[in-house]
């Protein structure tokens, strides 16, 4: 790649947390591998965000804010968003990267009726994600990282399911031929998730099982910057 992936931060994670272990978007340049180059911008800070035909990928990070707020910055991530897969940008959102990507294109994001979703669960691919460039090479069933209060109740039109569970049916879905959401975390790793666990488990009357490696979900990081790779050598050869 020519032009480093760009990340683009839409919140951090807890002070205490980041001091000792890093935010999100070092998770995530960290799990997109050592011979990828990568750049954040903090656009909920006020970054301006490129023009999307400069960038030859795009990560967004996952927030403590709520989609369903509506932030001007956010709904301007969201037009953004919208300019950038048609133009065919390949873009992985990642929670709230995720929901951002449903709103921006018309599916639904509120609160999930049965309230947070917290801790490693097992995830479950559909059918289609037997031919997805991104899920074709994980098994049926992985654990992943999951902290969230909302989620995409309603998929946008045209996006093609790829995995869920039994409390979040819209774990994964795909948008054209590389624009992705995922619900869960595939940067975070045990210390950050147990981090999450001991801060809202308690609040939340949820009594957590015990926190597990997820290394299926993290190599989605490194399988993106694959495709990445991939459609820009294409687009520059």
């Amino acid at each position: 790649m020519s032009t480093p992936i760009a990340i683009l931060a839409t919140g951090h994670t807890f002070d205490a947390l980041r001091a000792r272990h890093g935010d999100f978007h070092d998770w995530i340049a960290a799990g997109l591998g050592p011979d990828v180059a990568s750049v954040t911008l903090d656009v909920r800070a006020g970054a301006p965000l490129p023009e999307p035909r400069s960038l030859p990928g795009v990560v967004i990070t996952g927030s403590h804010d709520m989609v369903s707020d509506r932030a001007p910055w956010s709904e301007a991530l969201a037009a953004w968003l919208r300019k950038a897969v048609a133009g065919g940008l390949p873009v992985l959102g990642i929670c709230y990267g995720h929901q951002l990507l449903a709103h921006a294109f018309g599916g639904q994001v509120a609160d999930h009726p049965d309230g947070l979703e917290l801790g490693t669960h097992a995830v479950h691919l559909s059918a289609a994600a037997a031919d997805d460039p991104l899920f074709s090479a994980l098994p049926p069933s992985f654990d992943a990282h999951l902290v969230h209060r909302q989620s995409v109740r309603t998929l946008p039109a045209g996006a093609q399911l790829l995995a869920g569970n039994a409390h979040e049916p819209h774990q994964a879905f795909r948008l054209g031929r590389c624009a992705w959401g995922v619900q869960f975390h595939p940067e975070f790793g045990e210390t950050a998730m147990q981090a999450y666990v001991d801060a809202l488990a308690p609040a939340h009357g949820i009594i957590p099982g015990p926190v597990r490696a997820t290394p299926q979900a993290a190599a989605l990081l490194r399988r993106f910057a694959q495709v990445v790779r991939r459609l820009d050598g294409g687009a520059s050869g």
